[in-house]
């Protein structure tokens, strides 16, 4: 990369200024380009789509698709809607965090529906999609994240 991250960022969302409701496109363009939504691009974003620093921040933690550091080399995305939740997405989700908190290139989230409900407590390791989870296959799956 040539230039500063600044020049970078700049340079990305120029090219969706003139769009209608350019934030989104602009933000998964500078991601895809740059890894990550650095807390510093938010005040370039802003003011090339001549919008508040705290928009900007407000839609970039708002979506989980978007990171603020660079991506780890695996995740663990648990689903905590209702259907997962009923049969133990939540605990699931716990023991996950809990299980790989020591690991840093591991990253676990929680999202809202994978549309696995009838396959509960469902989970992505590395986006693909897993059903019928218990801390037995999450470690099967996951053996050699370390």
């Amino acid at each position: 990369m040539t230039g500063t991250r600044d020049e970078r960022v700049r340079e990305i969302v120029t090219r969706y200024a003139a769009h209608r409701g350019p934030l989104l496109p602009a933000l998964h363009a500078v991601q895809e380009d740059l890894g990550w939504i650095d807390r510093d691009d938010a005040a370039v974003i802003a003011d090339v789509l001549n919008l508040s620093k705290a928009d900007v921040h407000g839609v970039v933690t708002f979506y989980a698709d978007f990171r603020d550091a660079a991506a780890t080399r695996h995740t663990v995305s648990v689903c905590r809607g209702e259907a997962c939740q009923a049969v133990g997405g939540q605990e699931l989700y716990e023991r996950s965090v809990s299980r790989f908190a020591t690991i840093d290139d591991v990253t676990v989230t929680e999202v809202f529906c994978l549309g696995n409900c009838a396959l509960g407590p469902s989970a992505q390791l590395d986006g693909r999609l897993h059903g019928r989870l218990s801390d037995d296959r999450v470690s099967a799956l996951t053996q050699g994240w370390s």
